[in-house]
């Protein structure tokens, strides 16, 4: 079942109205912004094993947590920073993914200066097949196992699937010409 029928059937309103925001404004979408895809990196990890929508009610408190996703703060986090996260009842307090996100940004500060941005590391590799994003990834970050990496990619628009072809949002997101969407 494609995300563009599942919110459909949801129930109740609050949490249709949620699901619909990231739905219809988000998700596929290309983001060009470095700190911001690092932010939705953040997001992808921390949502294993849980329900997206934990994540969505939580994304305040994460952007806030984590220096609204900046990449060198995160990078020179200390101790004492994720001993505060594992104390932030507002975002998932999980150490394995806490240090991902530390390390991660250091990963990314590393590929800013290697190729000019983050966005253009993933553009350097792309087109790949989503297997072969996720060797890249693991080879590359912490806590990136195939379902973070693939729902990341279609998340911001670097791999089809976001949307189905019948959904409203999918004329939208190809006018946003995401990368997949690029050599057509």
């Amino acid at each position: 079942m494609s995300y563009c029928s599942a919110i459909e059937n949801m129930q109740p309103e609050e949490r249709k109205a949620l699901h619909k925001n990231y739905h219809d404004n988000y998700y596929g979408f290309p983001i060009h912004d470095d700190n911001e895809l690092f932010g939705r990196l953040i997001l992808e990890i921390n949502q294993a094993g849980l329900s997206w929508e934990t994540i969505l009610k939580k994304e305040t408190s994460f952007r806030k947590a984590y220096k609204n996703f900046n990449i060198k703060k995160v990078a020179a986090f200390k101790d004492e920073d994720i001993a505060k996260l594992l104390a932030d009842e507002g975002i998932i307090r999980n150490r394995l993914k806490i240090n991902a996100a530390v390390e991660n940004a250091k990963v990314i500060l590393k590929l800013q200066k290697e190729f000019g941005s983050f966005e253009k590391w993933l553009n350097h590799h792309h087109p790949k097949i989503k297997e072969e994003w996720v060797k890249l990834f693991k080879q590359t970050f912490k806590f990136t196992g195939g379902e973070i990496v693939g729902e990341f990619l279609m998340s911001i628009g670097m791999l089809p699937g976001a949307h189905s072809t019948d959904c409203a949002v999918y004329k939208k997101v190809l006018k946003a010409k995401p990368m997949w969407a690029a050599e057509k």
